[in-house]
């Protein structure tokens, strides 16, 4: 059992405590990914979830709730659906990452101040790279252009894609982040495609950052037939680590990638933001794998 450490006169060291806010998040594994990986680092963590669906608020509850937290000691929180966008006006400041993302999914607190960063696009990239990096990648599909999707697709293009075809069923949402990463990448072509299967029809790959598929949001977030075996397939969503989405991909021969790694990685960047020691992300890895074959069984 954990034990509160204590420092050289005796006095028990103050436990750093984090959270996250989100909706719908219940099932999330961050707890688990936080507090087993500073349990390893002889470190004392708190970890809560703090859902909106549970405590019933919402992206109006944020100028609230955002101070409260700073106010009870939390160290910080992280930040994910639906909320990514809407907390960062909300902010005292921002890394260069989260203002060019748009998206915030950390926020530190610390004198008085809430900064805001970004872990889900070096997250996303390094998960990428270890699973799908040996395949094609110069023009990519992306459905979904929320909070997530900016991360995702500003890691694509940082890994050299050439093209890139978002949609989103908000078309002006679609629009806006293609413009934003258009003007961050000004040598790639990145567009909004009117429909979810004129952006798949000639991508190399497709990545899936939209929430279809979750718990939450079960479903399909684009008609898998549409889909060639020689395209691969990302999604984000790591709970269910297996989603509909990924289990009909493999059907038609894709190769693909789990939402996993993209979640321990983001989460070991936002653990040493949190604590200031750096994490072993093989650890988190390895532990993750084996808390999803728990829950498989």
């Amino acid at each position: 059992m954990f034990q509160t450490p204590v420092s050289d006169t005796g006095r028990p060291v103050a436990s750093i405590l984090c959270g996250l806010i989100g909706s719908g998040i219940a099932g999330s594994r961050s707890p688990q990914m936080h507090e087993g990986e500073a349990r390893a680092l002889s470190l004392p963590m708190v970890y809560r979830i703090l859902d909106g669906a549970v405590m019933d608020y919402d992206a109006s509850g944020l100028p609230r709730l955002i101070p409260m937290l700073a106010a009870m000691g939390f160290d910080g929180i992280n930040v994910t659906h639906p909320f990514k966008q809407d907390v960062m006006p909300l902010l005292d400041s921002l890394s260069p990452a989260a203002k060019a993302l748009g998206a915030v999914n950390t926020i530190l607190f610390e004198n008085g101040q809430a900064y805001g960063d970004n872990t889900d696009w070096s997250g996303y990239r390094a998960h990428f790279l270890a699973g799908l990096g040996q395949h094609k990648r110069a023009h990519v599909a992306m459905i979904g252009a929320g909070g997530a999707a900016a991360a995702v697709g500003y890691a694509h293009l940082d890994l050299g894609a050439t093209r890139l075809t978002l949609f989103d069923p908000a078309q002006d949402r679609a629009q806006a982040l293609a413009d934003r990463l258009a003007a961050l990448f000004p040598a790639a072509q990145v567009t909004a495609a009117p429909t979810a299967q004129a952006a798949i029809s000639d991508a190399d790959g497709v990545v899936q950052t939209s929430p279809i598929g979750m718990l939450s949001h079960p479903g399909l977030p684009f008609d898998p037939d549409w889909l060639t075996a020689d395209q691969w397939v990302s999604d984000i969503i790591y709970f269910p680590l297996q989603t509909a989405l990924l289990a009909a991909a493999q059907a038609k021969g894709c190769a693909t990638l789990t939402g996993g790694g993209m979640a321990v990685m983001q989460a070991a960047h936002a653990f040493a933001l949190f604590t200031g020691t750096e994490p072993d992300s093989a650890r988190m890895l390895r532990d993750f794998d084996r808390a999803s074959a728990g829950s498989a069984a």
